[in-house]
């Protein structure tokens, strides 16, 4: 597969690293050519701007924080039919509220300023430094990572992609439900930070539609 990464920063290392190892073809793209050129040499990747990052893959991970990623996705150029994964968190300290508030998702900002593109909303729930563990696999389960988009090849790739990390894809429904992935986010970094563990508030599989006992 053809990935262009839009962005040199953490994000873009970490799994750009993981699908290279995974014998896919990446290009790294930055407005600063000097920085997607290292990234590039570290990885063992191709390198240019966002535009050339952007013709070269058939998939793009955009990887800026949040308050750059509408500027970012316009410098890209005409993205129609591409695949283009959504991985920003639009939150932040100290309080960990959602910067797009009642409004529309990140994803859906992101779908709106590249008319045409198949947005897919992923990797955005773990720190950068899971997605350098090869494999991200908890006691004996690998990682599951939701994905909301509306296009079924899209999303099918972006499975691929997933699987070659060594994670599971979970469906997340369609690009609509992003913002309450998103909002998930938000919530439990906002835990992390508190220094709790969002995993204890969630049951097993086997109970978490009931127990089946009487009331």
């Amino acid at each position: 597969m053809r990935i262009g990464i839009l962005g040199a920063g953490n994000m873009a290392d970490a799994l750009g690293t993981q699908w290279v190892r995974a014998g896919h073809e990446v290009m790294v793209g930055a407005r600063r050519p000097e920085r997607a050129a290292a990234l590039a040499e570290r990885i063992g990747a191709a390198a240019g701007g966002l535009d050339d990052a952007a013709a070269f893959g058939d998939v793009l991970l955009l990887a800026v924080h949040y308050a750059g990623a509408l500027d970012t996705v316009r410098a890209a150029g005409a993205l129609e039919g591409k695949v283009l994964i959504d991985c920003t968190n639009p939150t932040g300290p100290p309080d960990w509220t959602l910067h797009t508030g009642d409004g529309p998702s990140a994803a859906g900002r992101i779908a709106a300023a590249a008319p045409g593109a198949h947005v897919v909303k992923a990797f955005n729930l773990c720190h950068v430094d899971v997605w350098r563990l090869t494999p991200p696999v908890f006691g004996g389960r690998p990682l599951g990572v939701p994905l909301c988009g509306d296009d079924a090849a899209a999303v099918g790739a972006v499975e691929r992609l997933v699987r070659d990390l060594g994670c599971a894809p979970l469906n997340g429904g369609g690009l609509a439900r992003a913002g309450q992935l998103e909002a998930t986010a938000a919530f439990m970094i906002g835990l992390w930070f508190g220094g709790a563990d969002p995993a204890t508030m969630v049951p097993p599989l086997e109970v978490a539609h009931g127990t089946g006992r009487p009331g």
